[in-house]
């Protein structure tokens, strides 16, 4: 009885703090990685800058590149909301002179902690 009024004072305690309530363990985020490649005008538009700065905004890890063939290559990892967000950054929005044509995203599974400490541009 004293645990279930224990956790029903919780449980009002996190409503009025406007958190949802538990029951009794800790919520814990879905971390996710994943790669990704723009296609369109992406490259000399500072499309990499403006990746590596809303990745940085959004607490993500992992990095970006040119490549080649005139597509941005990278990876990322963090919360699966915040790369949620990030996906949708990079399908519609991009740097300001950018022009993205089509994203593709390979390679996405869950993780356990992310291997990356910041979010980084290579050369």
């Amino acid at each position: 009885m004293i645990r279930f009024a224990h956790l029903a004072c919780l449980s009002f305690s996190l409503l009025l703090a406007g958190l949802p309530p538990t029951t009794g363990r800790t919520a814990v985020s879905k971390m996710i990685a994943l790669d990704f490649e723009v296609f369109g005008i992406v490259q000399g538009v500072f499309f990499r800058k403006y990746t590596q700065k809303r990745g940085q905004e959004l607490s993500l890890t992992g990095w970006c590149m040119n490549t080649p063939n005139g597509t941005v290559l990278g990876h990322l990892q963090g919360e699966k909301k915040q790369v949620e967000e990030m996906k949708q950054w990079l399908r519609h929005t991009g740097s300001p002179q950018s022009r993205i044509d089509k994203v593709e995203f390979r390679n996405e599974k869950e993780i356990s902690k992310q291997s990356f400490s910041k979010f980084e541009i290579r050369k």
